[in-house]
């Protein structure tokens, strides 16, 4: 007996696993909230302009069962030089070990190694995986490659940054912008609250060229135009997310605008290779740092205060749903079948710091980031 299609649409509308009605979902992860979007919208758009542009559907995203068979499915990620990628990690390979794939992460080494993440994915297609998720590097320079191991009739999905590839089986990420809108918005009702009257900010978002740095200032532009208060950004700088070069870029922030500033909004590497500069320039006191994303670092600096606030795109959380997804198209469960699934941001300060929901986005403590996973023969 065939299930109604109005049902199937209607569960992977809402992120489900898509089990049969008599079965039961196996134990992991509680429900993730999510929005589901669907055909037709904006050709060659980003995962904000689905948003804009598709039919939105709001629900949950939960485990779905163990796997019929061992796929083998290759994650492309930029890099793994600081904690968000670990975090991304766990959350791939505890779910590999839960479903029974075998999962394989193959960083290149920086966003600054296009040309590496080219020739692994290269390397994955000639390995017949039978599927790949792409953490791209760029928003467009992925998406030949991207088309490459389509036609070579491998399931692709993107995790986490974004492209404009219309090639893509799903994307799973967040709202990008809203990592900017969430982060500045935060940033004004502190300001509010202090009773000032307006601000100036610096940005240190990451790589220029990368979806995700575009969605940060993209989102703090369109908060400060929206702010109830002046809000004033002085600068940008853009480079990798490497420690010493964000702490060179700070320092030059600081050495033309010194105390003019009021706040300094970073991505997951740049807003902690902020603090020594600000230190070193006496602005600790007076500059507030956030992040646009939440790593297991950020978090110890908001509990010291040394950070004031991070925007979270709950990257354990989006690695679940990723490898979750991918084995869900490859034992060919469900019905419609979106276009993009957006993981829900949050927002942790002081105010929610004890009862944070800390696992959906990073690593427990101690973890070491593992990059394979093989499952035992039965």
């Amino acid at each position: 007996m065939k299930t109604p299609r109005f049902r199937l649409l209607a569960l992977f509308g809402l992120g489900l696993s898509l089990l049969p009605a008599l079965a039961q979902p196996p134990a992991g992860f509680a429900p993730i909230p999510v929005q589901s979007i669907f055909r037709p919208l904006q050709a060659q758009g980003t995962a904000d302009d689905a948003l804009a542009s598709g039919r939105v559907v709001a629900g949950t995203y939960g485990p779905a069962p163990r796997a019929s068979k061992r796929w083998r499915i290759a994650f492309l990620f930029p890099h793994m030089k600081d904690p968000y990628w670990s975090g991304v990690a766990y959350g791939v390979i505890s779910e590999a070990r839960r479903l029974g794939v075998a999962a394989d992460i193959l960083p290149a080494s920086g966003y600054d190694d296009l040309q590496g993440q080219l020739k692994k994915m290269d390397q994955v297609i000639a390995a017949r995986y039978d599927a790949i998720v792409l953490s791209p590097i760029s928003m467009t320079a992925n998406n030949a490659s991207i088309a490459k191991a389509r036609a070579a009739g491998i399931t692709v999905l993107e995790l986490a940054n974004d492209s404009r590839s219309d090639e893509l089986d799903l994307k799973v990420t967040t709202s990008l912008r809203g990592m900017g809108l969430e982060a500045t918005r935060w940033v004004i009702r502190d300001a509010q609250r202090r009773g000032l009257k307006s601000i100036n900010l610096a940005l240190l978002p990451g790589p220029m060229g990368a979806g995700w740095v575009k969605g940060e200032v993209d989102g703090t532009r369109i908060a400060a135009q929206e702010a109830a208060i002046e809000v004033n950004i002085l600068d940008i700088r853009y480079g990798d997310s490497e420690r010493g070069l964000q702490s060179e870029l700070t320092a030059r922030i600081l050495a033309r605008h010194g105390r003019r500033l009021d706040y300094l909004l970073g991505c997951t590497g740049c807003a902690p290779a902020a603090l020594a500069p600000l230190k070193a320039a006496g602005l600790s006191d007076r500059v507030r740092v956030v992040a646009y994303d939440l790593t297991s670092d950020i978090a110890h600096l908001i509990r010291t205060k040394a950070i004031a606030a991070a925007a979270d795109t709950r990257g354990v959380s989006q690695a679940r749903v990723a490898i979750n997804a991918a084995v869900n198209l490859l034992e060919g469960r469900g019905g419609e079948r979106p276009h993009t699934i957006l993981v829900k941001l949050g927002m942790v300060d002081q105010q929610n710091l004890a009862s944070y929901p800390f696992d959906s986005s990073i690593a427990p403590e101690g973890y070491k980031a593992q990059l394979s996973y093989v499952p035992p023969k039965e």
